[in-house]
């Protein structure tokens, strides 16, 4: 059984309707969420992460005969396993009387037991054997296991060269940064960005977020219409992230136009983020010269003693990886709140608070659906698959979130989304992704309070990726101002 990404990593089609991952749609419905109705995944014609049933798998739509009635009296409805045994067919051995009907259902959901796989066999880029972690319980062993399940990706199998222009490089390719190390390295490191991030003074940068969003709303607000992905949830990011490198007179607006570029150009991506290294590498040797009140003149004086190249490297893998996942978060939060009714009226209504909505949206539309970056040190079994040394672990983020084995909500803050470990996302970090999502979500809904969809909801298109999960526009209307 395997699953085929096409050419470029591209997994979505770009065709109306929401639409996750194949990979992670295709896993069936036990493996999703029970707070929402799934998604609408099945099309014809979709590629990407493909997962093809065996034919002897049976279909869970048919049903049988041996399955209880809810519409029969409460003292004629049979009771759990017992009850199933009492009603078994003479013909059945004891071993098939023990288990339950294979198309049972618990709670509403499939039982966990008889779950397919929570580890899969996928191919990236249609000949890059990879294994896919969809299962909540396993992805949380990899990503505790260090020892077991490397970032160094010199431990990758030698399975031929690798494209300079392969999509999912800077997260999977052999750079020195320190999404790359391990051990004692990678701690030194760590500790540096975590310290100097800590420094962020974040009611500083909610109040320089608010008069980012202020003057990003200023520019579409007069015209009654406005595409929220390219004229919002691209531009706030990258101006409240560029600010955290200097002040625009210091070459910090370059910073943003590079992120936006960098989330805007899919097709362009290891090249845009060459770009934002050069750029880093400038206003490093600016800082050297010339401290600033930034977080690039604090790295350079903290007791880690980083090498310029350390610190160039680590900063783009801050700033790429927070735009993405900013840019992402705020533009499925504000689809939320503009196709669920019923999710919107309890946010204005108090029954819910915005915090609690992001949240609920880090659960059920994870802005980083898959992540690649990890190789197995040695063989090993893990769920139900043997894994040899040298195999590419890719981390399904989204699929571990919708595990039925746990629940979340939002006020449950034990999703995947930012990773688990030592690798993953500083503290510091969530906060400041958190802060300016909030911000963004915050004043946009009090400058244009009758904001509203301006395609129907089934007309949005995602990007046709396996990586992220965001929307390629959102359009809306809104009185002007």
């Amino acid at each position: 059984m395997s699953t085929m990404l096409d050419p470029g990593g591209r997994a979505r089609p770009e065709t109306g309707g929401p639409a996750t991952t194949q990979a992670l749609a295709d896993v069936p419905q036990a493996r999703r969420c029970p707070v929402r109705a799934p998604r609408t995944t099945q099309r014809d014609g979709q590629q990407g992460l493909q997962r093809d049933l065996r034919p002897d798998q049976p279909r869970h739509d048919q049903p049988r005969h041996d399955q209880p009635r809810h519409d029969q009296p409460r003292q004629d409805r049979p009771r759990g396993d017992r009850a199933r045994h009492d009603q078994a067919r003479p013909d059945q051995s004891r071993e098939q009387r023990r288990d339950p009907p294979r198309d049972g259902r618990r709670d509403g959901n499939r039982d966990p037991r008889r779950a397919p796989s929570p580890i899969v066999q996928v191919s990236l880029d249609g000949n890059r054997p990879a294994w896919l972690v969809l299962g909540y319980r396993e992805l949380h062993f990899v990503l505790s296991s260090p020892e077991i399940f490397t970032c160094d990706p010199r431990h990758r199998a030698r399975r031929g060269p690798v494209s300079p222009d392969w999509a999912p490089l800077p997260g999977a390719g052999r750079r020195p940064s320190l999404l790359h190390t391990d051990g004692d390295e990678h701690r030194r490191r760590y500790r540096a960005i975590n310290d100097v991030l800590s420094d962020v003074d974040v009611f500083l940068l909610r109040a320089r977020a608010e008069a980012v969003t202020d003057s990003v709303i200023d520019e579409f607000a007069g015209t009654g219409s406005a595409d929220l992905i390219s004229a919002f949830a691209h531009q706030v990011p990258a101006l409240a992230l560029a600010s955290l490198c200097g002040p625009d007179d210091l070459g910090a607006d370059e910073i943003a136009d590079d992120l936006v570029a960098l989330v805007d150009n899919r097709s362009d991506a290891v090249r845009g983020h060459r770009r934002l290294l050069d750029r880093l590498r400038g206003l490093l040797a600016d800082r050297i010269d010339e401290p600033s009140d930034d977080i690039i003149s604090t790295l350079v004086d903290h007791p880690e003693e980083l090498t310029d190249d350390e610190i160039v490297e680590d900063l783009a893998v801050v700033l790429g990886l927070g735009m993405r996942t900013v840019t992402a978060w705020i533009g499925t939060s504000l689809r939320l709140l503009l196709t669920d009714g019923s999710f919107a009226l309890e946010l204005s209504g108090g029954r819910r608070s915005v915090m609690q909505a992001l949240t609920q949206v880090l659960w059920e539309d994870t802005p980083v659906q898959v992540a690649a970056g990890r190789w197995a040190a040695r063989d090993i079994q893990l769920g139900g698959q043997h894994i040899q040394a040298g195999d590419m672990i890719a981390l399904g983020l989204a699929a571990a979130n919708s595990d039925p084995r746990v629940t979340g909500t939002g006020t449950n803050s034990a999703h995947l989304s930012f990773g688990h470990g030592a690798h993953r996302c500083p503290y510091p970090a969530q906060e400041i992704a958190e802060v300016i999502t909030r911000t963004a979500i915050e004043v946009l809904l009090d400058r244009l309070p009758n904001i509203r969809l301006a395609v129907p909801a089934e007309a949005l298109v995602w990007r046709r990726t396996a990586w992220n999960r965001a929307l390629t526009a959102l359009p809306v209307r809104f009185s002007p101002v």
